[in-house]
């Protein structure tokens, strides 16, 4: 900021300067960026003296959004978190009022519903069921209990994990954990038998935050024994828990979320981009391979 003295003070000028957004208001201020005079209604305050309002819109304008450490958005709020969690329960209660819903969205590798009618599944075409399947929990007793825990987890990893990644990145570790686990139940259980439930983006989840906090030095001993309970109690209660879909969505998870927070700071979004296309193609091309050993 510049201040002249008055206008005795300037030889040779013969009118004052103005404001060179109010040419009717005198002033002897100029910002310090342009060196434009300006009124005081025209000027902020800046680190060093005052800069006129364009310059200080410009600034705005040239600085880069905040990041996170691992290359998204800040997110003040778990937004996504609290849609899943949403989503999930709504379809519920629309699966408790129309029950025909859970064989319309399970996953199912190839199969007839009834002899004679027509064939059902991922290998009939039908691919949606790797991503429906995971929005919908059983029936029953257990559909309650598993609705339950996995809002629960959701509830507990989520917000951490949306704020670390941001939402874009986040959003993308669930659905992919969720076809993950999806793809893995599809080449490993018989082909006639049905899964919902979204463990596999639950456990997706799981090794996100395993893989984020050995990347931060946080203590991850926590994690690991929830991953180690419930992979404990799925081998248990195999016949009821599809823990297929578990690991191939921890697998899928913890990949992912490694390609996510390992990138190179000067290539990080190249390298996180291109490593969300790698995957999802991977997930692709073994779909292809299964349908074409069921459904030659």
């Amino acid at each position: 900021m510049t201040a002249p003295g008055d206008q005795a003070s300037q030889p040779g000028q013969e009118n004052p300067p103005t404001c060179y957004r109010h040419p009717d208001r005198e002033t002897w201020v100029s910002c310090v960026r342009c060196g434009r005079h300006a009124c005081p209604d025209c000027l902020r305050e800046a680190a060093v003296g005052q800069q006129c309002v364009d310059c200080v819109r410009g600034a705005g304008k040239a600085s880069r959004p905040a990041r996170t450490v691992f290359g998204g958005r800040p997110s003040r709020t778990a937004v996504v978190t609290w849609t899943l969690m949403a989503v999930n329960i709504l379809l519920y209660l629309i699966e408790l009022a129309r029950p025909s819903l859970a064989s319309d969205w399970w996953m199912l590798g190839y199969a007839q519903n009834y002899p004679g009618g027509p064939f059902q599944g991922v290998a009939a075409g039908q691919w949606y069921r790797l991503i429906t399947s995971a929005f919908l929990p059983g029936t029953g007793s257990l559909g309650i209990l598993d609705i339950a825990f996995n809002m629960w987890a959701l509830y507990v990893v989520g917000p951490g994990l949306e704020q670390l990644l941001g939402r874009v990145r986040y959003l993308t570790v669930y659905l992919l954990s969720a076809v993950g686990g999806s793809v893995l139940f599809y080449y490993l259980v018989p082909q006639n038998q049905p899964a919902l439930g979204a463990s596999g983006a639950i456990f997706g989840l799981f090794g996100a935050w395993f893989v984020v906090s050995r990347r931060l030095n946080l203590d991850s001993r926590g994690i690991v024994m929830l991953i180690a309970i419930n992979l404990a109690l799925s081998f248990f209660y195999r016949s009821t828990i599809a823990w297929q879909d578990h690991v191939g969505g921890l697998i899928t998870g913890a990949v992912i979320t490694a390609a996510y927070v390992y990138a190179p700071r000067k290539h990080q979004v190249a390298v996180q981009v291109a490593a969300t296309v790698a995957v999802a193609v991977l997930l692709a091309v073994a779909v292809v391979i299964r349908n074409g050993q069921l459904n030659p």
